[in-house]
Formats: structure tokens, sequence, C-alpha cells
């Protein structure tokens, strides 16, 4: 499991596009994982046959574990050493099922990480694992490859911070963690994972070491490996069950933490405006039907984006960042806007990059492409980085307005109402109009009231009367 962005430390494993025995060729996507940001296709680097996956769908890994074993020796001779390995990490314990495969002329490897040689001695096995060894081996003596696994321990040593000769025990910090909650010493851990390195199964087995006699049935490897997995199979619940829990984890954990993060951290002021937006509306349907959006997504958010981005540059200080280290205000030239988007997972905040440089049709394909690449779930960690300004659009279900927390590292987020005909004084006269209402959550620390309710204002105002997108801009 290689770090996929932003120093991660775990990762879900959503699907499997491969299975053992399939071809797999460099730079073929072979699994979709789950980070606490985003959903991320893992490419492999290698020509070969997947001869293992070591994880079923819906396992939490650590990054650093082999995940994947591929035999990249070609032509169909390392068939009969593979064949050998099963047996062989059935008798062993879960942990070692690798270990016990790698001299059979297999090369597992890192995804991500590359095939590299370890000079590195293996730690002892257990003597239940040499007995097993020595019978399964024989068969197997002529193999071509008879160095341990090359699984590189240099990985998962530079991601725990620690080298060989540290003084503590070895775990990532993820599995110290776990060893906290369940209030288990480390240092009376017997470690089980490549060159010394404790596990979250080494954890569990020293808070609760009853599972032990289940590694011994003769089960397949891949389900021997994920005793974690059954985790995953807590909301499935009958019929008639009056709760249901579910684990938090992925991007809604980590969208909670921000959350809670940003809601004590910020102190949050909220402003709304209430107008009227029938010109705006009838500009849509304008350029709906003229020649030049022709093929662009014209929509009432595209317009809203286009009048924030006119706000900011005239109130240039609500396009900040509060930096608490250094105690100053950063004032950001440029505008990466963030559009709030409702995706299976959760909340992701996917930004345009620049877009204060874009033009209308630049918008809008940007902004199509975004809101679709999010409900596809394909939004990288990188597109969801160094965002100044949010919009959320809390009015496609009909809500009228509400108080949105601000993005972390941000000073300000607009929330916009549906957009309702309602009775309306329009040139004296009570008429149907199209109205809404935007509600602005700023930073109080950076941004007082009085430039608050100018850019509110500013907004509203040039959805009143669009024509100020061209005299404002």
């Amino acid at each position: 499991m290689p770090d996929v962005g932003e120093g991660l430390t775990e990762a879900e494993i959503l699907k499997w596009y491969v299975q053992p025995g399939d071809t797999v060729e460099d730079g073929q996507v072979v699994c979709e994982v789950e980070t606490a940001k985003a959903a991320v296709e893992l490419p492999i680097p290698f020509d070969g046959t997947v001869h293992e996956l070591l994880f079923p769908e819906g396992t939490t890994v650590d990054v650093g574990q082999v995940i994947i074993s591929v035999n990249v020796g070609g032509g169909a001779a390392p068939e009969a050493p593979a064949a050998e390995a099963a047996p062989v990490a059935a008798a062993a314990p879960a942990p070692a099922a690798a270990e016990e495969a790698a001299p059979q002329g297999r090369t597992p490897v890192l995804v991500g990480y590359g095939v590299a040689a370890s000079s590195t001695k293996r730690r002892a096995r257990k003597p239940a694992q040499a007995e097993a060894a020595p019978a399964q081996a024989a068969p197997v003596a002529p193999a071509p490859v008879t160095t341990p696994a090359p699984v590189p321990v240099s990985v998962p040593e530079q991601l725990n911070g620690h080298g060989p000769g540290a003084g503590r025990p070895l775990a990532k910090p993820p599995v110290r963690k776990l060893a906290k909650d369940l209030g288990v010493d480390l240092a009376t851990v017997t470690p089980t994972g490549p060159d010394g390195i404790i596990t979250r199964e080494d954890v569990h087995a020293a808070a609760a070491p009853a599972p032990a006699p289940a590694v011994e049935a003769p089960a397949p490897v891949a389900e021997t490996v994920a005793a974690p997995a059954p985790v995953q199979a807590a909301p499935a619940v009958s019929a008639d069950a009056r709760e249901t829990r579910v684990p938090v984890k992925g991007v809604r954990k980590a969208t909670a933490a921000a959350m809670v993060g940003s809601a004590f951290t910020a102190p949050h002021v909220t402003e709304f405006v209430t107008f009227d937006i029938t010109r705006t509306m009838k500009l849509v349907d304008e350029l709906k039907a003229g020649t030049d959006m022709a093929g662009l997504r014209v929509n009432p958010l595209l317009l809203i984006a286009k009048a924030v981005l006119v706000a900011v540059k005239r109130n240039p200080e609500i396009n900040a960042a509060w930096d608490e280290a250094a105690q100053e205000i950063v004032l950001k030239h440029y505008v990466n806007l963030g559009i709030a988007a409702a995706t299976p997972r959760g909340l992701l905040v996917p930004n345009i990059k620049d877009a204060h440089a874009q033009t209308l049709p630049e918008l809008s394909a940007s902004l199509s492409e975004l809101i679709s690449t999010a409900r596809e779930g394909k939004t990288t960690p990188a597109a969801m980085q160094g965002g100044t300004f949010t919009i959320t659009n809390v009015g496609v279900f009909g809500v009228d307005t509400g108080t949105p927390i601000l993005n972390p590292g941000e000073s300000a987020i607009l929330a916009v109402g549906a957009i309702k005909l309602q009775p309306w004084v329009h040139k004296g006269k009570v008429k149907p109009r199209q109205v809404t209402t935007l509600a602005l959550s700023f930073d109080h620390r950076l941004v007082d009231g009085e430039l608050g309710s100018k850019f509110l204002a500013d907004v509203a105002a040039i959805l009143e009367q669009p024509k100020r997108l061209i005299t404002w801009a």
C-alpha cells in the first residue's frame, strides 16, 4: 500500500479489478482504495501474473503493507512452485503467509514502490513455522529464486520514523494509536511484520490472544491474512433490528475531524441576504439559447460563481487565511474556488484552480468537470488542496438557507438557498418574482462585519442586476 498523498497512513481497499491468475501490465489499474481524502485508483508498475490478493475488499490497510503479490518471472515455469505456496501458508500463522510463499520463486511487490532486493535479515520464524516449512520446501528446491521475499523493509522504516537500531518497538502511527486505545504495551508484543515491525494483528493478538486456533484452520490465504475484515460486516443487520452501527472511516471520518476543528478554532459569523434573482434566471435562459455557450452547462450556479469572483476582486481581503503559528493574515491574490459536492462517500470540496482568471465558458467547463468527477468518486487529493473560498449549494435540496461551517484554512463560505417563485415588491407592485437567500459564514478573526457585509451585498447586487458582471469586472 503506497502513500497516495499528503502523508496518509492507511487506506481502505474498495474494489479489486484483478484476481489471482490474471495477467497485468505496467500501468494497469489493479484496485481502488479510499483514503481520508478521496478514492484513488492504484496502478501496478510491473508486467506479470497476479499470484495472490492479500486483503479482501473492505479492509483498511496500513501504508507499507503488501496487498498484492505478482509473479514477474514470465512463462509457465513458476506455476508449479506457486501451487505449493498455498499449503505452506495454510499451515502457518496469517502474518507469515507472504513470507512463506517467498522462497517459491515469486516476487511480492509493493504497488508504487517497485521491486527492490532486500539485504536485511528476516526475523526468525516461530518453531511451528520452522517445522512446517521444510516439509513443503523440499519439492521446490530447484526454484530459481531462493532469497527471502524482497519486501522493502526500508519503506515501513521510513514511514515509522525509526531506524533498525531504534530503542523502542517498531510500529506505524495507526498501530501505536490502536495499542494505546486497547491498553497494550508495545514492548510486550511479539512482532510478526517484516523486519520485526508490529502489525495491527499483533496488537489484537496481545489484547485478546483467543483467535490463535482459528489460524490453524485450512482456510485460503487471502481469508487468513484479512482477519480484521469482519468489522466491515457490522452494518448487515436483520430486518427487525432497532439500531445499525456504521464504522466511521475514510472521507466521512476526515470530514468530521475537519469540521470539528474548524467550528472550534475559527469564530464563525453568518450573515444573510434575500433578494430578487429574476434577471439572473432570465440571463441563464438566454445563455442556454445562444451559440456562445453551446455545448456547455449553463445554470444559476455558474453565474453565482462568477458573481463571487467579481465580488472577491472588489473585496480582496475576504480571500485570506489565518496563520496561527506566525500570527499573520495571509492575503491571497488568486482564487481557488471550492464547490461542495455530496457524494456516496461523503462531502467533498474540490476546487477550481485560479478560477479568477477564467472566462465564463472556461468556468462552465471547469465546474462541469469538477462536479462529474466528484460524483463518480474520482476526485484526487490534489484537487481538494489549496482552496481559498467555497460555495455550497443547499438549494438543490429545496433548502432555503443554512449556516455553513468554514472549510479549514479558508476565511469564508457562501451557502446558496433554493430559488423560488414568491410575491415580491417590484417597481412599486407586488409581483411573482424568483427569490433566493444567500448565507455567508466567515472567520471573524480576519473578516470583520463591515467587510463581510460589503462582500455579501456585492454578490447579491450582481445577481440582482447581472449587467454588473460587465461593469464591475
